[in-house]
C-alpha cells in the first residue's frame, strides 16, 4: 500500500484555529462548586471513597475504580463534599449521572501523598502501569479510556511500538496544538515513562505538516531530552487523519483489523495529552485534576485555551472567555464535525472536554432541507474508512441488517465527511450513529441465538449419547443372563 493510497478520503477543510492559538495557555478561574461524574471515563463508574460532610484536599483519592474497566477520581481543589447526586454532564445528555459535589474553600490544601512522585526507571513495568493507573489517568484524545487497562492489554512479547497521537485534525480544537508549544518537554518526559512502562522499543509522535511552532518545540525537547528512541513523523493536515486507525495506517503502512484492535498487531496509540498528564502524576505527584480546554467560536468574546480544573462549570470558561456575543446561536463540546451539541452551559467539565465551541451562523451554517439521494458517489470518495455510506443509507430503510453487517456500519468512525459533501442535505453521519447500536443489538441477539442452539444440539447429542449407552448397557447384562 503507497502512501498515497493510504490517504484515500478525508477532507482538507479549515481548521478555524487562528483565534484560539494567539495567547499563551492561560489558568481558568476558580469557581464556589465543582462537580465530578463518577462515569466519566470510559468503562463502570467509580465508586465513591468519600460522603457528604466529608472534608477534601486537593488531589486527594475520592472514587476508585470499579472492578475491570475503571479510573480513579481525585479532588480538583480542597473544600467540602457536599452531594453525591445525580446531576447533568455533557457526556450523558440523556439523564443525569452520579456525582460528587464539592464546595471549594479557596485553599487549595493539597492531599500527602509520598508515593506520588516516582522515578519510573527504577519501578518495573508492571508497577509503573499501576503507579499509572492511580494517577486517575486516561486517553485525552476523547475516548478517555483508562490509560493502564490499555496499555496492560497491549503489552507483548518484544514490546509494541508507541504511537503518540499529536495529529489534531479537527476543526476549532487547538487544546493538543499549544500543548505542544507550550510543554513539549512534558510530552517527552510521559513518551519516556509510557516506554519503559510497555518495554516498547521506540515512539513515534504524528504532528501535522501545518503547527510549525509545535513541530519545533518538540524536535528542542527531543533533543533536549538525547532519548534516540523517540522521533517525529509529521503526517498530512486531512481531516480525520487523527483518527487512530487512519494515523496508524499512515504512520506505519499497515492497517487494523476490522475487527481488531492496534494492539493486535503491535502497536499502542495514545494522545500527547495523555502523556504529559502522565509526566505530572510520576514527576511532579499530580494526579488528573485539569486538563487544557480550547473555548472558541464566533459566539464568544476572547477565544483561547485554559487550564481547567476537572468539575468547572462551562460557564465558568465561557465567562473566562469574555462571555457570549450577540451572534451566539449554538453551544458544541469537542469539535464542529465530531462534537456534541449542548443545551445550556450549566455543565462540568469533564476528562474528556478538549473544547467547547460557542458557535455562531458564521461558524456552523444550519443544515438545509434534506433532498433525495442523487447517488453521486461524493460521499464514498472522502470516506476515510472505504465505506460505501449511500449504499449504507439505502439499507437503513428497511433496516437490513445483513446487508449493513455485509457493508461495514460498525466500522464507521462517524466522522461527518459524507455529511460535509453531501449535495442532498442527508444527515447520513447522524443516521449510521443512531443505527450502530440497534446494529450491535440484533447482532448479539444472533450470537446468543446461535450459542443457545448450540447448546440445544449439544444438549440433544449427550442425551442420545446417555441413551445410547444404556441401551448398550442393557443389551449386554441382557446377553450375559442369556448365556447363563
Amino acid at each position: 500500500m503507497t502512501t498515497k493510497e493510504r490517504l484515500t478520503g478525508g477532507l482538507r477543510i479549515e481548521a478555524h484555529k487562528q483565534r484560539s492559538t494567539k495567547a499563551p495557555i492561560r489558568a481558568a478561574s476558580l469557581t464556589d462548586r465543582y462537580v465530578i461524574p463518577l462515569d466519566q471515563h470510559s468503562g463502570l463508574p467509580a465508586l465513591p471513597l468519600v460522603k457528604a460532610g466529608d472534608r477534601v484536599r486537593m488531589f486527594q483519592p475520592i472514587a476508585q475504580p470499579a472492578p475491570g474497566i475503571s479510573a480513579w477520581l481525585h479532588s480538583p481543589v480542597s473544600g467540602e463534599v457536599i452531594a453525591i447526586e445525580p446531576r447533568p454532564a455533557p457526556h450523558r445528555l440523556g439523564a443525569p449521572t452520579l456525582s460528587i459535589m464539592i464546595a471549594n474553600d479557596g485553599r487549595d490544601e493539597r492531599f500527602d501523598n509520598a508515593a506520588a512522585i516516582v522515578s519510573f526507571e527504577q519501578i518495573s513495568p508492571t508497577e509503573a502501569c499501576e503507579h499509572i493507573a492511580r494517577g486517575g489517568i486516561v486517553g485525552l484524545g476523547g475516548a478517555a479510556f483508562p490509560t493502564a487497562n490499555k496499555l496492560e492489554s497491549s503489552l507483548c512479547e518484544n514490546g509494541p511500538q508507541l504511537l503518540l497521537n499529536g495529529a489534531e485534525c479537527e476543526p476549532y480544537i487547538s487544546c493538543d496544538e499549544m500543548l505542544m508549544r507550550e510543554r513539549a518537554d512534558d510530552i517527552v518526559f510521559g513518551a519516556r515513562a509510557l516506554l519503559h512502562a510497555l518495554c516498547a522499543p521506540n515512539c513515534t509522535i504524528a504532528i501535522e505538516d501545518d503547527v510549525p511552532e509545535a513541530q519545533a518545540a518538540l524536535r528542542q525537547a527531543i533533543e533536549k531530552a538525547a532519548d534516540a528512541r523517540i522521533r517525529i513523523k509529521v503526517v498530512p493536515a486531512i481531516y480525520p487523519a487523527g483518527g487512530e486507525r487512519q494515523l496508524i495506517a499512515t504512520v506505519f503502512g499497515v492497517e487494523v483489523p476490522h475487527d481488531g484492535f492496534p494492539a493486535d498487531i503491535g502497536i499502542v496509540c495514545q494522545n500527547v495529552g495523555t502523556a504529559a498528564a502522565i509526566a505530572r502524576w510520576i514527576r511532579d505527584g499530580q494526579p488528573l485534576v485539569s486538563r487544557i480546554v480550547t473555548v472558541t467560536g464566533d459566539g464568544v468574546s476572547e477565544a483561547g485555551n485554559w487550564e481547567t480544573r476537572i468539575g468547572t462549570p462551562f460557564s465558568s470558561l465561557i465567562a473566562n472567555s469574555g462571555g457570549y456575543t450577540e451572534r451566539m446561536s449554538r453551544l458544541i463540546m469537542g469539535g464542529s464535525m465530531m462534537g456534541t451539541s449542548l443545551p445550556h452551559d450549566d455543565l462540568p467539565v469533564v476528562k474528556a472536554t478538549n473544547c467547547i465551541i460557542a458557535a455562531s451562523a458564521l461558524d456552523l451554517q444550519p443544515r438545509g432541507a434534506e433532498m433525495p439521494c442523487i447517488r453521486c458517489g461524493n460521499c464514498s470518495q472522502v470516506c476515510p474508512a472505504f465505506l460505501l455510506p449511500q449504499q449504507l443509507h439505502w439499507y437503513l430503510q428497511p433496516f437490513d441488517s445483513d446487508q449493513l453487517t455485509r457493508h461495514g456500519l460498525l466500522d464507521c468512525i462517524e466522522c461527518g465527511c459524507c455529511d460535509y459533501v453531501c449535495p442532498s442535505q442527508i444527515p447520513l453521519a447522524e443516521r449510521f450513529r443512531e443505527a450502530k447500536p440497534l446494529l450491535a443489538r440484533e447482532l448479539d441477539a444472533h450470537l446468543t441465538a446461535d450459542a443457545a442452539r448450540a447448546r440445544f444440539h449439544a444438549r440433544n447429542e449427550r442425551l442420545a449419547r446417555l441413551e445410547a449407552e444404556h441401551r448398550a448397557k442393557l443389551a449386554e447384562k441382557r446377553g450375559k443372563r442369556g448365556g447363563v
